[in-house]
């Protein structure tokens, strides 16, 4: 018998974890350890980037994606998987310098796809992560 301790998460649409509400460091390692395949290690890198980068951080999971700000109320970046890639949305990305690529319906968020076989550019997410946690945060 199977207890909820042993339970995988269930994968949403695009094999994003479905994790439960949470704030601190436990919810985004379980939202962590339940992405599937190349995203796990995806989503350990960018993790141990935004904390590396951001002293005083808070984290967060709310609608099955993790979230990074400065208090519990505010947040300035999160991730989540998608079938082929993992996302990463700046929320107030368009006054980021360069502006990341990926364009939103919101006129302040910008987005950022990581595909599986890519290496990622530290340098710049790290230079990305440090401008965003200096910009004022959102309120979700």
């Amino acid at each position: 018998m199977t207890t909820p301790a042993e339970t995988p998460p269930v994968l949403l649409s695009g094999g994003n974890p479905q994790i439960a509400k949470g704030h601190g460091e436990a919810p985004v390692r379980a939202y962590i350890a339940a992405m599937p395949g190349w995203k796990s290690d995806v989503g350990q890198r960018l993790d141990a980037l935004i904390t590396a980068t951001v002293p005083g951080l808070h984290k967060a999971v709310k609608w099955n994606n993790p979230l990074y700000g400065l208090n519990d109320r505010e947040w300035f970046l999160s991730f989540r998987c998608y079938t082929r890639r993992v996302n990463l949305a700046f929320f107030r990305g368009a006054a980021l310098m360069p502006v990341p690529p990926g364009p939103s319906r919101q006129p302040e968020v910008r987005y950022f796809d990581i595909h599986e076989g890519e290496p990622l550019d530290e340098a710049l997410l790290t230079d990305w992560i440090l401008q965003a946690s200096r910009l004022p945060g959102v309120r979700l």
